[in-house]
């Protein structure tokens, strides 16, 4: 069997940004109306087991740990009021929905692929994202990412072609150069070149050494001062790298608690109130092939 672990905050902004806004007139869920179709297409195509992660809160404990880090401020009005509505409707279509508070969505998905990885029935686990942290959940070829805008598959290997470093040094990598989507800087001087060859060398910020002369890398320009930069700001650096690391301690049940068995009653309700009616009928007939 195959798991498949949908980033339901990614797919809303991508419903949103994609085919709700080249609709002349999109209703007021139509994004969500979007998810929850997109997420039928992935039974349709043979998915079995189904678990989608939402953020129903922005923030989580990392705004205690950086003032700086994204909230839900600036957000749009119409995809905030949207977040609870597609969480509601997917579990009205039979999916099961990690809605996250005090931690993200990130955290559910990677505790799931760590779930799914243990089971031996499970072959491959696709988490449906192209968020970078997410590569840290990366095992080879069997726990993998799927970015379905581009019809791309990341595994262990497409990992350290993008990065320069694999994915157990992913956060170390965030923690040097930082994620300006996610609201923390990183340290200066250290960009994506400098981190992914030093890393490669020590596999993570701790093990680095303090003194360039120790890392063995003659040919890394500016070494002197990125070494003098980390060696003042390891903490800061630590602390980017906690804030990068996903959370696996979250309760997400079991791979057979993810096994999709039909919409329930409340799905017809539903999709009349997301403006498209169309979902009730697709999910029973989709049903009625299991």
């Amino acid at each position: 069997m195959q798991v498949h672990l949908v980033d339901g905050t990614y797919e809303l902004f991508r419903q949103h940004f994609g085919q709700a806004a080249r609709h002349e007139s999109p209703g007021p869920f139509a994004a969500a109306a979007g998810v929850v179709a997109s997420t039928l297409q992935l039974v349709a195509e043979g998915a079995t087991h189904v678990g989608v992660a939402s953020d129903h809160v922005i923030e989580s404990f990392r705004n205690d740990l950086w003032p700086g880090y994204k909230t839900s401020e600036g957000m749009l009005p119409e995809l905030l009021q949207q977040i609870p509505v597609v969480e509601e409707a997917l579990v009205a279509a039979g999916f099961t929905v990690w809605a996250m508070v005090e931690v993200e969505a990130d955290d559910a998905l990677g505790a799931a692929a760590a779930v799914a990885s243990a089971d031996p029935r499970v072959e491959r686990v696709l988490i449906l994202t192209p968020d970078k942290d997410l590569g840290q959940c990366v095992e080879g070829t069997r726990v993998v990412q799927f970015d379905r805008r581009k019809r791309e598959i990341v595994d262990r290997d497409a990992v350290i072609a993008k990065f320069g470093v694999p994915p157990e040094s992913i956060a170390d990598y965030l923690g040097l150069v930082g994620d300006s989507a996610d609201g923390y800087p990183g340290l200066a001087g250290w960009g994506a070149k400098s981190a992914a060859t030093v890393l490669a060398a020590f596999g993570t910020i701790e093990a680095i050494p303090d003194r360039a002369a120790d890392w063995g890398l003659p040919g890394l320009r500016g070494a002197e001062k990125l070494a003098a930069t980390l060696r003042e700001q390891r903490d800061l650096a630590l602390l980017f790298k906690r804030i990068a690391t996903v959370e696996r301690d979250v309760e997400v049940g079991t791979v057979d608690d993810w096994r999709w068995s039909g919409p329930t009653p409340a799905l017809e309700a539903w999709a009349a109130r997301l403006g498209a009616p169309e979902l009730w009928t697709r999910a029973t007939a989709l049903a009625s092939t299991r």
